[in-house]
């Protein structure tokens, strides 16, 4: 199950790579690499730069998720959980190659209202990263990781199963009401409290615990 998951992630960096090096010649010598929540371009990068700095991240980033297990202390292990763990590792992925495609297309001059398509995008990968976030065991490298859930397995399964429903919830609602409606701005709003919530919640937990002499 492992090597699908792996397979996966290296199959989404070799698209994106790829793609790079077949549009490379038709890119102009300054490429959009920003927009900003108007949908404005408001940052450039040479053409190297854009064009493949995010499938080198891709690689980075496969590199990186291969040899974390082997880096986690003892008691934060997370082979119990290796498929979930993968799982994160390849929506991370295919998120990065989704906004590698963005970049790319209008680089292209493909009519299209990035900042919609681009935040549509990141509200997708909260919901699926959601889904997933309360099989997550506690480590220090995926999940929510507050001082609070890294010091309290009970913080942290408690926290993961609030962020969790909070997650999908919101993915979804953010979701539709940016394709559906268009509106970023109250989107912004509806992620930043699923956000925050959860970091809330595990201080308040913790200390409430803490207040009863269990920690």
């Amino acid at each position: 199950m492992k090597r699908y998951y792996f397979l996966a992630g290296i199959l989404l960096t070799v698209v994106a790579l790829a793609s790079s090096v077949v549009l490379y010649p038709h890119l102009s010598s300054q490429v959009a690499t920003h927009w900003n929540i108007q949908g404005k371009v408001d940052g450039y990068g040479d053409k190297s730069y854009a064009a493949f700095l995010v499938p080198g991240l891709m690689a980075i980033l496969l590199i990186l998720f291969r040899f974390l297990p082997w880096l986690s202390p003892r008691h934060f292990e997370i082979e119990t959980s290796r498929p979930t763990y993968l799982y994160v590792m390849v929506v991370l992925l295919a998120l990065f190659a989704y906004l590698h495609a963005l970049m790319l297309l209008a680089s292209l001059a493909k009519p299209m209202d990035v900042s919609r398509a681009l935040v549509g995008g990141f509200f997708l990968f909260f919901a699926l990263v959601g889904n997933v976030l309360g099989k997550i065991p506690r480590n220090f490298y995926v999940g929510v990781r507050t001082p609070w859930t890294i010091a309290d397995a009970r913080v942290w399964h408690a926290t993961h199963r609030l962020a969790a429903k909070l997650f999908v919830a919101v993915g979804a609602l953010g979701f539709l009401t940016v394709l559906v409606a268009g509106w970023i701005t109250t989107a912004f709003v509806l992620l930043m409290a699923a956000i925050l919530a959860p970091v809330l919640f595990s201080l308040f937990y913790y200390k409430r615990l803490q207040v009863r002499g269990e920690v």
